[in-house]
C-alpha cells in the first residue's frame, strides 16, 4: 500500500474562503489553506500521519481506490416503471439496456 496512490482533490470553500484538500479514502479528513498547492500538501501530510497512527495501533488501513480492481458490474434496483422506460428507450435506439444505462451514467 502506497499513500501516494490515494485519491486527492482540492476544491474552493466559499464558507471558509480558502482551498480545501480532501482524500476520498479518508472522507473525515480535510485541510484548509490559502492556495491549492498548500491544501494538497496539507491533506497529503495529514493522511500520512493518520496512516502511520493506524499502522501503529494495528488498525486496517484503507486501500487506495486506484489499486482496487473493478469488475464493471453492479446491480441497481429501480422501480418497474423506470425499468420499462429504459427498456423502451433502448429498443427505440436499437441498443441494449446496459449500453443505454452506461451512457446515461457516464453523462
Amino acid at each position: 500500500m502506497n499513500i501516494n496512490h490515494y485519491t486527492h482533490r482540492v476544491t474552493w470553500s466559499a464558507e471558509d474562503n480558502e482551498h480545501v484538500g480532501l482524500c476520498a479514502e479518508f472522507p473525515s479528513l480535510s485541510w484548509l489553506a490559502p492556495t491549492p498547492e498548500k491544501a494538497l500538501s496539507g491533506i497529503r501530510r495529514v493522511v500520512g500521519e493518520v496512516v502511520e497512527e493506524m499502522k501503529t495501533s494495528g488498525e486496517a488501513v484503507p486501500d487506495a481506490l486506484s489499486e482496487k480492481t473493478y469488475s464493471g458490474r453492479f446491480m441497481v434496483r429501480i422501480p418497474s416503471m423506470v425499468h420499462r422506460t429504459l427498456a423502451t428507450q433502448a429498443a427505440e435506439q436499437g441498443i441494449s439496456i446496459n449500453r443505454l444505462v452506461s451512457a446515461k451514467l457516464a453523462a
